[in-house]
């Protein structure tokens, strides 16, 4: 439905968009460059609302019960006839994890009605931002520009979350997307043994002492390989990579949104990169992106 115009003019279409706890605070700049790179692509994304964390971290771990509940509760929350898109690949684990639950259970589907008032939506489509993208061309939002990100030399960082269950995932592998998309803008993606390792994830804040080793061999990796930058599908990915990484050797980790919306046109980008530890600005300016 159209509800909002660009400055030039073009109508948006709304999104029902699930950013969950890591978009909201830590990877705000994730948060905002995904916004804008859909705005430039003539969408409006809304957030769910009253929208709460989604089960994961501690809570499918310890219990499963209020992982799903937290899950479910979200779900519930979906305008009628909308599809659900999310960013964050846990998130998107977690919420795809209690639908099946709900497609597969009568007691869930119960438990379900019973907590929170709403009937289970059998035809909820709950989609990943990769999917969305998939399926689009970009170069009618570039500005005339045919390759924006010439010169960048990357290495792209999946992580493991994306490699779901069959059963909870609908494009049959993500590998390749930012790859693809990447070049096709100008930029040289190079071939690394990383793409897919564990970061270390949530062993993070109890545990440093793995994630830092871990850490640091995929920095390694990317450095010793010539990389400009790593680039994440991944804000909890992001956040090990910058903040666990105690090499002296760093180069920057940029959010996948954060280049797409850079070479849309992008020119309010300040506030995304000053908040991140391995400041990308040098990298960028000697490669002629930016200003």
């Amino acid at each position: 439905m159209p509800t909002d115009a660009t400055p030039s003019g073009v109508k948006q279409t709304d999104i029902c968009y699930f950013p969950g706890c890591s978009l909201a605070t830590s990877a705000k700049e994730n948060n905002q460059s995904l916004i804008n790179v859909f705005h430039r692509m003539g969408y409006n994304l809304v957030e769910l609302p009253d929208w709460n964390c989604c089960g994961t971290s501690s809570a499918h771990s310890i219990h499963s019960d209020l992982a799903f509940d937290l899950a479910s509760r979200n779900l519930s929350l979906v305008p009628p006839g909308k599809m659900l898109l999310a960013a964050c690949p846990s998130c998107l684990l977690r919420l795809r994890h209690a639908q099946l639950l709900l497609k597969k259970s009568q007691s869930a589907r119960k438990h379900y009605q019973n907590m929170w008032d709403r009937p289970f939506d059998q035809a909820l489509s709950i989609i990943h931002f990769f999917e969305f993208l998939v399926s689009r061309d970009l170069k009618p939002y570039l500005n005339g520009r045919q390759k924006p990100l010439t010169g960048i030399r990357f290495v792209p960082y999946y992580g493991c979350m994306l490699n779901r269950p069959p059963d909870m995932r609908h494009e049959k592998n993500y590998h390749g997307l930012m790859e693809k998309t990447l070049a096709a803008l100008g930029a040289e993606p190079l071939r690394w043994a990383f793409a897919s390792q564990c970061c270390g994830t949530f062993l993070s804040a109890a545990r440093p002492d793995v994630v830092t080793p871990i850490v640091n061999d995929i920095m390694r990796g990317a450095v010793d390989i010539g990389a400009d930058c790593i680039v994440t599908a991944c804000a909890m990915c992001h956040l090990n990579l910058e903040l666990r990484c105690n090499r002296k050797d760093k180069i920057p980790t940029l959010h996948f949104s954060e280049l797409l919306s850079l070479a849309m046109g992008e020119k309010n980008y300040c506030g995304w990169f000053a908040r991140q530890l391995v400041d990308p600005l040098p990298m960028l300016k000697s490669k002629g992106l930016i200003e």
